[in-house]
């Protein structure tokens, strides 16, 4: 490097170094807010999932009360349905 590169630079650094740092704070921010999203998320799905296996519990509890007998309501109930979706049929009559 000669030595008119070298005058160049040296009035230049304190400017290169001032927008280092506020680069990397803005970049410890960025980080931060991504990190709270990420906790706030987490969080979140935390909740969903606590109310799915309460759901699942549910459910278990009816097949295991109620028996098998389940299964049978459920296809029943689909076919009253498909009966009922058919094109071209009056309501009432299947």
């Amino acid at each position: 490097m000669d030595h008119q590169s070298l005058a160049l630079l040296i009035p230049l650094a304190p400017f290169l170094l001032a927008g280092f740092a506020i680069w990397t704070k803005h970049n410890r921010k960025v980080e931060e807010i991504r990190a709270q999203n990420t906790a706030e998320k987490a969080a979140q799905y935390a909740a969903q999932n606590q109310a799915l296996e309460e759901r699942v519990r549910v459910l278990e509890r009816i097949v295991t009360d109620r028996g098998y007998d389940v299964a049978t309501q459920i296809e029943a109930l689909r076919d009253v349905r498909r009966l009922e979706d058919r094109p071209g049929q009056p309501e009432g009559h299947a």
